[in-house]
């Protein structure tokens, strides 16, 4: 099983103070993997290595904003000056905003381009500048069911999803004769602070439960698997790939 060891490898990711990034983060350290959390608030970050540092894991925080493109490179290039070769990336910082696609604020549809899209753009960029000079480098971008559909009220948003699958592919097509392997990982539903509203809406978890397979929401932990195989050696020669963690919902209809 040394395939999917994350020994001596570091990762930084993006979001990852609560919901699917902690997980990830928690995850990847159990693989032995180093840590660098990333977000905004520097409060909440380090409340969340508190909590890994609890359980033994070597964990760092580097607050920067990931739609700032000038604020990235500087923070990454920060990192990797100080000593912390960067070996695996998760692009998890995202949001979600509903509202009828005719009636969407032009202001709301910039700012989830700029924080869905963009910023995988940026935080990628930046560190596989250096994972190139090394010659390795596994980058990971956190897609969605609404990669591959659309349910009403969040057209831009699937728009955004949309863009990360296929920017997911441009990566691999440039950076793989590097010796990186770029994928990303689509979640279905599941229950995080991102879906909170969804969770509360009884009518919604009721549909939900019939239109999956599976038959439930999602837990994060149930994210974990893939992001260690895609983080891991076991992956080498996967690129540009989209795996849907979704409970079938893909699959059916």
């Amino acid at each position: 099983m040394n395939l999917f060891s994350l020994d001596n490898k570091t990762a930084l990711i993006t979001g990852s103070s609560q919901g699917i990034g902690f997980a990830l983060a928690s995850g990847l350290a159990q693989a032995g993997a180093n840590l660098v959390l990333n977000g905004r608030d520097e409060a909440r970050l380090d409340q969340a290595a508190r909590q890994l540092k609890d359980d033994v894991y070597e964990v760092s925080v580097s607050a920067f904003d990931v739609t700032d493109h000038y604020a990235v490179r500087d923070a990454v290039n920060k990192l990797e000056s100080g000593g912390v070769s960067l070996d695996i990336l998760i692009n998890n910082a995202g949001m979600q905003h509903r509202a009828p696609l005719e009636a969407f604020d032009p202001a709301d549809f910039e700012k989830l381009l700029q924080t869905n899209v963009a910023s995988v753009f940026h935080v990628s960029q930046a560190v596989a500048k250096h994972m190139i000079n090394r010659e390795y480098g596994k980058i990971i971008n956190i897609a969605s069911v609404q990669t591959a559909l659309a349910r009403p009220g969040i057209a831009p948003y699937t728009t955004t999803k949309g863009a990360v699958g296929n920017l997911t592919k441009g990566m691999a097509t440039d950076w793989a004769k590097y010796g990186l392997q770029c994928n990303a990982i689509a979640p279905g539903y599941f229950d995080t602070p991102l879906n909170a509203a969804l969770v509360a809406d009884s009518e919604f978890s009721a549909w939900l439960q019939k239109r999956t397979p599976a038959g439930r929401w999602g837990n994060v932990d149930e994210l974990v698997g893939a992001a260690v195989f895609l983080s891991s050696q076991a992956s080498s020669f996967v690129n540009g790939h989209t795996l849907y963690v979704d409970g079938g919902i893909t699959a059916s209809l």
